[in-house]
């Protein structure tokens, strides 16, 4: 068996390619993203980029009824959006196998909440598993495509931060020949959800989590690791290595399906240790139904409810104290930035002047609440600025009459913008709404969506034209700037914001990254020490590519007159984006030339 060093979300690729999956749908979002962009490069596949979460397990759940094992791929927030088809393909289960990742993210790397999708398995009454490392998540996706065939019902993967971003070795098979079961079947009775079928089917589904439980206490990936008879561990993914680190020689369950629980096989272990833990991250979801089965069982008392663990936290959790841990040196913090060039910088500094109230979204634009932009003002979840926007400006009405912006990136927008915008224009708002367009989905690392015109797996298509859209959708007033140039941007922010009624402003600049080619031949700016007043207007741009050179007492060479420092640039991190060389007043900034 070949075997290769894999992140957990290419394990889970190359897992359901190996066992014959054929179809994933998903929408990019940290840490699952490079489970789909993996996937999609595998001969033989088709996998697509949907324009949000919802649809994309709506495409999967069609996929599976027309035979294939299909998997619809989110993060964990992913799955608030899909919760609608999610809760009544519970119900129906499918005709092939469908399997739903969910890709949570203890300590919020990269999310807005920390939210615990096991959950959403015992809410939606569908079966979870959960591997620990890549190579089970390379063998847990063919076991999930098992059992969704086995019960008739979806299966739940759950992965964390740590299992879908770290890497180990994983044994790499080859593909199964698979058999073709494509087919339509009509049976209304069991997939039209009307009242009458679907209290039928609700019987259906508790008679298989029965069966589900049953079938857990045999399951080989439950299982027990006796040694220590003093304590043992209750324990699932990433969590069991951290435990296992610290404490090798005390007995383990390890659960490998953390939902049904295995009731009688923890029952057993249970009666084998003296003193019982449930090590788990986030919520106490293991711990509850521990204790509701009577066991007596230490968990959230000793560890955290929030963030990530270690084999560090396990470790003072359970012995109270690090046991020779040494605490690690203080590192300052170092916030994240926008990136030098990005086109975010220019639209957040022209809105910051405008002194509006501005709604935001989930994008990399989000970074500008921020100093020294400070052009944001909330953050919610997918497309709640437009709303948001819509809703205050009716609940301030006058007061709030040219001063309420929303701004949503163009991804972001296409998952979950279009219908506020429309509700805005149906209901007669009076606010300005800006869509981000960089031309991709830039903080999950630049995946294409419906207005790029790209598929995911490169193929040409349709372009979505945002103004067009918003025309169609009832939004009289339309503009298109480009937020690089300060000057007019900050113009057409004005006129709008005076304007009756809801406008749009599409801001349109492509990410910094999908312009390698010209990046090729820049002419970084440069700073003239002997005419910068020290004045720090560039300073106000958040740029990483400026800093501040102090002096004790600098006088600026021309004039001879006072100053605290000067503004530099780092020619390794100059992009010349322009925006230093239109705000400084004195001429400092030299040039060859900026977008206009």
């Amino acid at each position: 068996m070949h075997k290769q060093l894999m992140s957990g979300n290419e394990a889970i690729a190359r897992g359901a390619f190996e066992h014959g999956v054929t179809f994933a749908a998903g929408y990019p979002g940290t840490p699952s993203t490079e489970i789909m962009e993996a996937f999609s490069r595998y001969k033989g596949v088709y996998a697509e980029w949907s324009p949000n979460e919802k649809v994309a397990l709506e495409v999967a759940i069609g996929a599976a009824l027309a035979g294939v094992k299909a998997m619809a791929v989110m993060k964990h927030v992913g799955v608030n959006v899909a919760a609608d088809p999610l809760f009544t393909v519970s119900y129906t289960g499918t005709n092939g196998a469908l399997v739903i990742i969910t890709a949570d993210d203890p300590s919020l790397h990269s999310s807005q909440n920390e939210q615990d999708n096991r959950n959403y398995a015992k809410f939606a009454k569908i079966p979870m598993l959960e591997p620990s490392d890549s190579q089970e998540a390379k063998t847990f996706i063919k076991i999930a495509m098992d059992i969704s065939e086995k019960f008739d019902s979806p299966v739940f993967l759950r992965t964390t931060t740590r299992v879908s971003h770290s890497k180990s070795v994983v044994g790499l098979e080859e593909p199964a020949v698979s058999e073709d079961r494509r087919v339509i079947k009509f049976d209304p009775a069991k997939y039209v959800m009307v009242p009458a079928h679907a209290r039928v089917r609700r019987v259906v589904v508790e008679k298989r989590m029965e069966q589900l439980k049953e079938w857990a206490e045999t399951f080989p990936e439950n299982r027990m690791e006796i040694q220590s008879t003093a304590v043992g561990i209750i324990t699932a993914g990433m969590s069991y290595n951290y435990a296992k680190d610290v404490f090798p020689d005390y007995s383990y369950l390890k659960l490998g399906m953390v939902h049904p629980l295995p009731e009688k096989m923890i029952r057993t272990f249970a009666s084998k240790v003296k003193e019982l833990y449930v090590v788990e991250e986030l919520d106490p979801f293991i711990e509850e139904q521990v204790h509701a089965m009577g066991i007596p069982v230490t968990g959230k008392k000793v560890f955290p409810y929030t963030s990530e663990f270690d084999p560090g936290v396990v470790e003072e959790g359970i012995k109270a104290h690090k046991r020779g841990r040494k605490s690690p040196p203080a590192i300052p913090s170092r916030p994240p930035n926008l990136c030098p060039g990005c086109p975010h910088r220019g639209l957040f500094y022209a809105l910051g002047k405008t002194k509006a109230f501005v709604t935001g979204d989930i994008g990399c634009y989000t970074l500008s609440f921020m100093k020294p932009l400070q052009g944001l003002h909330t953050c919610i979840c997918m497309g709640a600025s437009i709303g948001m926007a819509h809703g205050m400006s009716k609940a301030l009405g006058e007061k709030g009459k040219g001063k309420i912006v929303g701004v949503i990136g163009d991804s972001t927008f296409v998952h979950s913008g279009i219908t506020p915008l429309l509700n805005m224009a149906y209901n007669k708002s009076d606010a300005v709404i800006i869509i981000a367009d960089n031309r991709t989905t830039a903080m999950t690392g630049m995946q294409d969506h419906p207005a790029t015109g790209t598929t995911l797996q490169g193929e040409k298509t349709k372009e979505l034209d945002f103004a067009a859209l918003a025309k169609v959708l009832g939004i009289e007033s339309v503009r298109i700037v480009h937020p690089l140039n300060i000057k007019k941007t900050t113009a057409v922010l004005k006129e709008e914001l005076e304007k009756e009624g809801p406008s749009v402003i599409v801001s349109r600049g492509p990410c910094i990254f999908l312009q390698r080619e010209r990046l090729k031949s820049i002419k970084p700016f440069t700073v003239d020490i002997d005419v910068c007043t020290g004045c720090q207007l560039c300073l106000g741009l958040g740029c990483p590519a400026i800093s501040w050179k102090k002096e004790e007492a600098g006088l600026v060479p021309r004039t001879g007159k006072k100053r605290k420092g000067f503004a530099s640039i780092d020619k390794t991190l100059c992009v010349q984006c322009s925006l230093c060389f239109q705000v400084c007043r004195a001429d400092a900034i030299k040039s060859a030339g900026g977008p206009s």
